[in-house]
């Protein structure tokens, strides 16, 4: 990893009216309107999705390391974001950020470490760290079963209180 500070430069360009572009150097350049709720076209990215795609990226890159380092086995990690935007002291802000996080991992891997690599990766995610709103993981861990005879694979589901 480079030293800190890191810097990230990118330039947001429109017109009047359309799309907003958003350019940065040897990148392809993403476009983005104001959402449905803003009364935008709703069928293009908007900054809103954008930052609620950046909690989930974040985490899932911050997970992959965190699980590197504690050397925790897992085949993969799907998470379902919400962002929660409101008005807060006539403030239209983003108040929360929910991460239900669905994680794969091997037979006899231990749930607990999984647990608390999740836990981990949500503490140490610098855009989660980087928001004012609350954020809320749900891990949800899927411990695959051991073969019987050879034949077939199965899951064992581990919710969040524990139970199978």
């Amino acid at each position: 990893m480079q030293e800190f500070p890191h810097h990230y430069d990118v330039t947001a360009a429109a017109g009047v009216d359309g799309d907003v572009e958003l350019i940065a150097r040897d990148l392809p350049t993403l476009r983005s309107a104001s959402p449905a709720e803003f009364d935008g076209p709703g069928n293009r990215r908007s900054p809103d999705s954008f930052l609620v795609a950046a909690v989930g990226d974040c985490f899932i890159l911050t997970f992959r390391a965190v699980a590197r380092a504690s050397k925790l086995p897992w085949t993969a990690l799907h998470c379902d974001m919400t962002g929660t935007l409101d008005r807060v002291d006539r403030v239209t802000k983003f108040t929360g950020f929910e991460i239900q996080a669905h994680l794969d991992v091997p037979p006899g891997t231990d749930v607990a470490q999984a647990r608390h690599v999740l836990e981990k990766a949500e503490q140490n995610c610098l855009i989660t760290n980087s928001l004012t709103g609350t954020i809320r993981l749900i891990p949800e861990i899927d411990v695959a079963a051991q073969p019987v005879g050879g034949l077939g694979r199965g899951l064992a589901r581990i919710t969040p209180g524990g139970q199978r």
